[in-house]
């Protein structure tokens, strides 16, 4: 009984990964996503590699991935993610107008694109809805 109880909790805790090469918006995102007890940030990457890397080992739900960091572009992370961790949902952040962006970063595999100086307000609803979409 313990057993099935603590696989029932485990699996409604939402496991998410933040890929941004820059300290201040991870840091940010991080002070956003605390306000949900339900959802954990498993790491952190810094660069493209690093990203895939973290995603492989980490099997996040979530992957917050900025669209502009070193090594790879967040778009070609997205491609990379998609074969190898498929269950893994993909939400591309970038400064850029996500209306311009979004049919790439769907092409490249992502759920969803959310503008970076509208994080504060749209991260959380644009999670829970591509985690309902399910």
């Amino acid at each position: 009984m313990i057993v099935s109880w603590w696989k029932w909790l485990h699996r409604q805790i939402m496991r998410i990964l933040i890929a941004d090469d820059n300290e201040y918006v991870r840091r940010g995102v991080r002070s956003i996503l605390a306000s949900m007890t339900h959802w954990e940030i498993c790491g952190e990457a810094k660069d493209g590699p690093e990203a895939i890397q973290s995603a492989a080992e980490l099997l996040p739900d979530f992957v917050l991935l900025d669209v502009s960091m070193p090594g790879l572009s967040g778009l070609e992370v997205a491609r990379i993610l998609r074969d190898t961790v498929p269950a893994t949902k993909i939400l591309v952040m970038s400064q850029h107008d996500p209306a311009v962006l979004l049919p790439r970063a769907m092409e490249a595999g992502a759920h969803a694109c959310i503008d970076k100086s509208r994080l504060a307000t749209d991260l959380l609803p644009t999670i829970e809805r591509v985690q309902a979409a399910q």
